[in-house]
């Protein structure tokens, strides 16, 4: 992906990048700022057109948003004026589904996400945590086959965000649905990522890849479990130090105090 720039120049924002990804796969995207994360979800999503190159999905080629892909950002992106269910059951309405099977669903959705006693309120009056869980809901509502998340527990609390890190496994694992997960964070990309890569920056490209058992390992145990194990720990540190590196190589060694 290269974007032109008014002035003639341009910024090669991604290069010979490439994934090929098993249905029911849980991929997690790390790296520094400026490598190029969103802009690839974006083109996934369909919300950008690759300079070269494509994105194919079964035998079809993505060229610009659809069902099959359902997205969830940082911000729930919610319907303010609606309340929860009707937020839920926006995309089943859309479609022209039956009254009494799109009610199944939303009520069936709800009870998995734990908001049934909150579905006549309004998305105003939740918690930052309850809003993502009706963003994840509303996703799962149109059934895709592909659910793409970009930060979506990045504005939560810590607690908060190790109680939607567990959900969004407990979904992940009883749906079967393929996702790809932006994150900041090199803990939440290996608590979730089954598979995880490592993007680096200028141009944006994978730099490396891991296959992980944590995802699997926290759908049954407790997370903070999980986090003890001592393989965690080291790829933990090394990843940590693999992109401090990088945002050295960007911004330049961190200065000490009187120097």
């Amino acid at each position: 992906m290269r974007f032109d720039l008014p002035n003639g120049s341009s910024v090669q924002a991604l290069k010979d990048v490439s994934l090929d990804l098993k249905q029911g796969e849980l991929l997690s995207v790390l790296g520094p700022s400026g490598c190029g994360k969103t802009t690839l979800l974006n083109i996934v999503a369909g919300f950008l057109a690759p300079t070269s190159g494509q994105i194919i999905l079964g035998s079809q080629a993505v060229h610009g948003p659809g069902p099959e892909r359902g997205m969830v950002f940082q911000q729930g992106a919610l319907f303010e004026w609606m309340s929860v269910r009707e937020n839920v059951g926006f995309g089943p309405s859309m479609k022209g589904m039956p009254k009494p099977e799109k009610a199944e669903i939303v009520n069936h959705l709800l009870d998995v996400v734990g908001l049934q006693d909150f579905k006549e309120k309004a998305v105003y009056e939740l918690s930052g945590g309850m809003q993502q869980r009706v963003a994840l809901a509303r996703c799962l509502a149109n059934d895709p086959e592909v659910i793409l998340m970009d930060e979506p527990l990045g504005a939560l609390d810590a607690l908060t965000r190790e109680k939607m890190q567990g959900l969004v496994l407990k979904l992940w694992k009883e749906t079967g649905k393929t996702v790809i997960l932006i994150t900041h964070s090199v803990e939440e990309a290996l608590l979730l990522g089954e598979r995880l890569v490592v993007m680096a920056p200028r141009p944006g490209r994978i730099h490396r890849e891991y296959r992980l058992p944590f995802a699997e390992m926290g759908v049954a145990a407790d997370l903070r479990e999980v986090k003890k194990h001592p393989e965690f720990g080291q790829k933990r540190e090394e990843i940590l130090s693999m992109i401090w590196e990088m945002e050295e190589e960007i911004m330049g060694p961190a200065q000490t105090p009187g120097t």
